[in-house]
């Protein structure tokens, strides 16, 4: 069965950061783009942050420029996504997502592109 697992979530105040974690289990990240996409109540779901297969390519939303980092490591089968300087405007569920692709790019839309999904994983930035 194959699954994508988010971790690292919490609670942090605006300025600290987290590091979300996306393990995958049943499959190889090693030939799939993976997306960070985000959540907030009662908003539509944005792109965040996106990887290709290779690691050469990604891109980032404007919201999060300069403060999230996105890397992936295929022999730990991980994908990480750095958050510094959070946000309260920040504050959703962020879901990581993935794609088998032969092309060496990425996409923070459509999130349809996406066809495997994680189950979530909640940051909160309050002080």
């Amino acid at each position: 069965q194959l699954q994508l697992v988010e971790s690292g979530g919490g609670l942090v105040q605006p300025g600290g950061s987290l590091r979300l974690s996306c393990a995958a289990s049943g499959f190889t990240l090693d030939f799939y783009t993976i997306g960070w996409f985000r959540q907030a109540p009662g908003k539509e779901r944005e792109g965040v942050s996106c990887i290709s297969s290779s690691g050469l390519n990604f891109k980032y939303a404007d919201s999060v420029k300069g403060r999230f980092t996105i890397s992936r490591d295929n022999a730990k089968n991980t994908v990480a996504l750095q958050m510094n300087s959070l946000k309260p405007e920040d504050t959703a569920v962020y879901y990581c997502a993935a794609v088998r692709t032969v092309l060496t790019r990425c996409w923070l839309t459509p999130s349809t592109v996406y066809n495997y999904w994680g189950q979530g994983a909640q940051v909160t930035v309050s002080s």
